[in-house]
């Protein structure tokens, strides 16, 4: 695996990343001396700053070493931030699975034993809640839009479905944090809200299930394409 030239643009992380890959892919083993940093510096088209940076991260994550007059090597192919962030994703696209599941059935009965208390609810909780934005308290929403799907369970009239989503309340507003801050996942919009409280309202329990399962499978499909990848890193290049 070659080292390619890198855009202008977040410098020191693309170099991170590709130095990892080196690694990951075995160009580097553990134990390996890897290139000089004005070779790494020409290799990449970067400044030996850059270079001397990226180097230091991996240094204080424990993937690199630095032997003082023998050069720098690779002291672990597995970078302690990757594998913490790849179990916090897994961790993740579980609870995402949970809350699907939970909430597909509620949107599924919600539809056919909704009161029309239940549905002013449900369509006073759409409101409120809006759409997030950078500038507004992530916290905020993410408790707002909770109350939009309690609000629908409890339309389903389940006891036993209610207790259930409530027992995982403080998992549920996290896996809202987490959908709406990482940018690289799909966010439920405001109009796939919506869409959920129409089929409900128009008492199509088929429907309703289907809107309510739209909301979470592009999140978890991206998340487990993340997962796959980190599993099997060489297979997007075979």
């Amino acid at each position: 695996m070659a080292l390619q030239q890198t855009a202008r643009s977040s410098l020191v992380e693309q170099v991170i990343g590709q130095l990892r890959s080196q690694i990951t892919v075995g160009q580097w083993p553990c134990g390996a001396r890897i290139p000089t940093e004005s070779q790494l510096s020409e290799s990449l088209g970067v400044g030996r700053n850059t270079v001397r940076e990226a180097v230091r991260a991996l240094v204080h994550t424990g993937v690199l070493e630095v032997r003082q007059g023998a050069g720098t090597f690779v002291r672990s192919v597995r970078d302690p931030a990757g594998l913490l962030q790849h179990l916090e994703r897994a961790a993740l696209h579980d609870q995402l699975e949970v809350r699907r599941a939970l909430e597909v059935e509620a949107a599924r009965l919600a539809a056919s034993r909704r009161s029309e208390e239940d549905l002013q609810a449900i369509h006073d909780a759409l409101g409120a809640r809006g759409s997030w934005s950078d500038d507004a308290s992530l916290a905020d929403f993410a408790q707002r839009d909770a109350q939009f799907h309690l609000n629908i369970v409890r339309a389903s009239h389940n006891a036993t479905l209610l207790e259930m989503y409530q027992f995982f309340w403080a998992g549920l507003q996290n896996t809202i944090v987490r959908t709406e801050a990482e940018h690289q996942l799909p966010e439920p919009t405001y109009q796939a809200h919506a869409a959920l409280y129409e089929a409900i309202r128009s008492g199509c329990p088929e429907r309703a299930a289907i809107a309510a399962s739209e909301l979470l499978t592009p999140a978890l499909e991206a998340l487990a394409r993340s997962l796959d990848h980190a599993t099997h890193p060489l297979k997007e290049q075979e």
